[in-house]
């Protein structure tokens, strides 16, 4: 199936591309959307200088701009391998992903620059950096991340997946969701970045890809074994990422006596023993923390890690589950074990596995948390 969509202006003549201007792109597809110079980014990052470095991902380096209008803004240079169009890729994706779509809970793409081998990409600014970098890690960090804000922005991330799964047309999964890609503006609203790795379906259809991507622990065990991808897949990351913002704890962590162990098996653990109120954030202010609702946060978490995609529930019954009255909805669901990916040298497009058994030790080429794809890529059959 052919797209039609507005970033293809970005691939026009360098004569198109002023010295030091900003071309407007045209305004019968968006006035929001702009085609900058590779010098006039250049000059609003004052060359890229190391200071305005606000981030570094699988597919380039983020810096923080300021446009001539005083504002600022994100500008991602992506790193391109002309050879092997490793970032080209990633650079198509992200814009067909986001140049035709705005909600409140995904990151603003302002533009893009394309000028030989340049890709770069705008976004508006977002002051509170990432969930990961903001909230998630040290102590300290977490103090600062009530239960109050985390109920927000956990129900905000919900509705941006479920706005790309269920609203757009053709559909939107997003294959990295994890906090590092939440980002969080100035009044702390989430917002889905990193589109590089997105895929769009028309309805009702799925992919079989040989190219595996994704981050360890957040990689859902149907798509990482068989390469079955599909919008569950992402719940299964957001089911990660709300364990995550509800206990405080790593995806993966190491300790003496248990060795490597995954926040979702220890969350299924503690639910089997009726102790899942012992596994909320333990810096959070008990005064001001609801305890029911905290426990049906992390069943929520449960819901969306179970290991048989089918189960999991889509975005817009997450929401509704997250919600005021979701307490009804979750107590009459049943939660079934959880699949785990624990090694990158088991996953083999089409080798069958159980995906309830836990592989001993992480790869020793790829630590916990990092970006990863495997294998080469095959037509879609969407």
């Amino acid at each position: 199936m052919k797209f039609s969509f507005p970033f293809l202006k970005c691939f026009s003549s360098s004569a198109d591309t002023l010295d030091g201007n900003q071309i407007p792109y045209d305004g019968q597809i968006s006035q929001n959307f702009m085609v900058y110079s590779y010098n006039y980014l250049k000059a609003a990052t004052q060359g890229f200088k190391a200071s305005n470095k606000i981030g570094e991902g699988g597919f380039g380096s983020v810096y923080k701009g300021k446009l001539q209008d005083g504002n600022f803004m994100a500008v991602k240079v992506l790193s391109v391998e002309l050879e092997s169009m490793r970032g080209e890729r990633e650079f198509v994706s992200e814009i067909a992903a986001l140049s035709y779509i705005k909600h409140e809970n995904l990151v603003n793409l302002k533009g893009c620059c394309v000028d030989e081998a340049h890709r770069l990409l705008v976004y508006d600014y977002m002051e509170n950096k990432s969930l990961a970098l903001t909230f998630l890690g040290g102590e300290q960090n977490r103090s600062k991340f009530t239960w109050t804000l985390r109920k927000e922005v956990s129900i905000g991330i919900a509705k941006g997946l479920s706005y790309l799964h269920e609203e757009v047309t053709p559909h939107v999964v997003h294959r990295d969701i994890k906090a590092s890609n939440i980002l969080l503006d100035e009044k702390f609203i989430p917002k889905i970045a990193d589109f590089g790795l997105a895929r769009l379906f028309s309805e009702n259809m799925s992919h079989i890809s040989t190219r595996v991507a994704g981050t360890l622990g957040y990689l859902s065990p149907e798509y990482a074994i068989s390469g079955h991808l599909t919008r569950k897949s992402d719940v299964y990351s957001f089911g990660v990422v709300l364990l995550e913002i509800v206990s405080g704890s790593p995806v993966v962590a190491f300790d003496i006596t248990r060795g490597e162990h995954f926040l979702v098996n220890k969350a299924w653990e503690m639910y089997n023993a009726d102790q899942l109120l012992e596994l909320v954030d333990p810096v959070l202010d008990r005064e001001l923390l609801n305890d029911d609702e905290a426990v049906r946060f992390l069943k929520v978490g449960l819901l969306c890690v179970q290991e048989s995609a089918s189960l999991r529930p889509k975005m817009s019954m997450v929401i509704k589950m997250l919600s005021r009255d979701g307490a009804i909805i979750v107590d009459e669901m049943k939660i079934s074990q959880p699949g785990i990916v624990a090694d990158l040298r088991d996953v083999k497009i089409g080798r069958k596995h159980s995906t309830q058994s836990f592989f001993s030790k992480a790869s020793t080429s790829m630590s916990p948390g990092s970006p990863l794809q495997i294998g080469k890529r095959r037509k879609s059959n969407s």
